[in-house]
């Protein structure tokens, strides 16, 4: 009886069970997403030497990662040496030290299993110390001496030299460096410094006093935004730093800001023609924001539903899964921080169906300009982007990291308290009102690289599709790669 009573018992539970057992994954429920994102401002600190460093203890493994930004950047070459920026952060650390050269450098980095680097982007320089946390006193100070006294060796900084010449000669071999190039051009013009490229003359006349003048005029602690997590306790790391940093003088004027660009696109079809590829490459779009823009929230919400979320974006399933025109198909969507920032469709296909795939997008972007996108749509896309947040902050160095960053594009305190509301409050015409201000078809600016004469001709057996149909088409020539001239 007692058997029966048990064996009825268990029958009834898992009766009750799959009952409560969606028939369909769309049937599950879950309950709204918690999350309070972190304060930058709890885990600030000004060190004595004028630094600014977020520091954000993990103690799950023995290491301690440390990141620097330096207000710094490839808009501050000197007139007539571009380069001097990107040569500078990277022999930092490849030219050892005023006391170590660059083999005893490399091996003391090596004895302690540190990972040391330096650069120098277009916009800021960085640098980064991760070792065992056994090992933060002697990876510090071999880090710091670094970034304080770098050696520039002369066999290092000629090594860097042939290397760049190297890549030089090479510019024009990859269809996707002439796409990225090209297309900041026809954006930004060819004198922003974004698009003023180190050629083989500016590249000859850079010597090792002008990296050295360089990194005397911005490195130094108050010109420093650190970032350190790991396994330590803050006190003790704060003391750590203010001993490394100690007696390293400070500069008084003020790092200029990056320029602004004169953004003045021409609309219009511009060929870069690279004989015999094949499938041809494609990049269209208009400007983009600056993250001050009021719409730089809701245009990557636009973005995704346009193209920018993968197989449920109009773009990708249509010139992909449905016309079969292009493996991958998206859209993309980069504010900047201290200027207009990237919006722009790429996809690759082959010569004769390129006319076709950029007239299917076209379709598309005429669809989000004058018809609402749907309620599942604006659901899917807001919930990606809700959920998805917290991964911002998901580990104590993307924390430190985005505090950091941040902190140098003087993003407001509250930006990501308020996030998620302004994102949870956009509509469908919001979205509406976005598209039809920033997307304009026949307004685009649509860069080709590949054969030519092959893209141009098109499908004979489409002949709908027209490449003239698309505005007035310019051929771009290649430049010479080490002078950067164009005939």
């Amino acid at each position: 009886m007692k058997r029966l009573y048990l064996a009825l018992s268990l029958a009834a539970a898992l009766a009750a069970a799959e009952d409560a057992i969606p028939k369909h994954p769309r049937e599950l429920k879950f309950a709204p997403l918690a999350y309070a994102p972190p304060h930058a401002a709890d885990f600030r600190h000004k060190l004595a030497s004028g630094s600014v460093a977020f520091l954000v203890e993990d103690h799950e493994l023995p290491l301690v990662n440390i990141s620097v930004i330096v207000r710094t950047g490839e808009y501050l070459d000197p007139q007539g040496k571009k380069g001097v920026a990107r040569l500078t952060g990277s022999q930092i650390r490849a030219g050892g030290t005023k006391s170590k050269p660059p083999e005893a450098f490399d091996d003391e980095a090596a004895f302690l299993a540190a990972n040391i680097s330096s650069g120098i982007g277009p916009l800021e320089g960085n640098a980064s110390l991760n070792c065992l946390a056994k090992d933060v006193d002697a990876g510090l100070a071999l880090f710091i001496d670094m970034l304080r006294n770098p050696g520039f060796a002369e066999d290092r900084l000629k090594l860097a030299r042939t290397q760049s010449l190297q890549a030089m000669e090479r510019r024009n071999d990859s269809t996707t460096e002439i796409e990225t190039r090209e297309f900041e051009r026809l954006l930004r013009g060819p004198r922003h410094f974004s698009t003023v490229p180190m050629t083989k003359a500016s590249l000859d006349a850079i010597t090792r006093e002008d990296l050295i003048a360089f990194h005397d005029k911005y490195y130094y602690p108050a010109n420093f935004i650190l970032a350190v997590s790991g396994d330590f306790k803050t006190a003790e790391m704060l003391a750590k730093l203010d001993k490394a940093f100690a007696g390293w003088p400070n500069r008084k004027p003020p790092v200029p800001p990056p320029p602004t660009s004169d953004l003045a696109p021409t609309p219009g079809v511009c060929i870069v023609g690279k004989e015999g590829v094949n499938p041809g490459r494609v990049r269209m779009g208009p400007p983009g924001v600056m993250i001050t823009s009021p719409d730089h929230m809701a245009i990557p919400i636009m973005n995704g539903i346009l193209g920018g979320s993968g197989f449920t974006s109009r773009i990708t399933s249509r010139v992909r899964s449905d016309e079969g025109l292009a493996y991958q198909a998206a859209s993309v969507f980069h504010h900047g921080n201290f200027y207009e920032g990237s919006f722009a469709t790429v996809f690759q296909s082959r010569n004769p169906t390129v006319a076709q795939a950029i007239s299917i997008i076209k379709e598309e972007i005429e669809r989000i300009r004058t018809g609402k996108v749907s309620a599942e749509e604006l659901k899917t896309e807001i919930g990606r982007a809700v959920d998805s947040f917290p991964r911002r902050f998901g580990t104590a160095g993307l924390r430190a990291s985005q505090f950091a960053d941040d902190y140098y594009t003087k993003l407001p305190a509250d930006y990501w308290d308020k996030y998620r509301s302004r994102v949870q409050a956009l509509t469908a015409d919001e979205l509406q009102r976005i598209a039809q201000k920033y997307l304009h078809p026949d307004q685009l600016v649509i860069l080709i690289v590949g054969d030519a004469d092959a893209i141009v001709k098109g499908n004979p057996d489409k002949p709908e599709y027209s490449l003239e149909k698309q505005g007035s088409i310019t051929r771009i020539p290649l430049p010479d790669p080490l002078t950067m001239v164009y005939p």
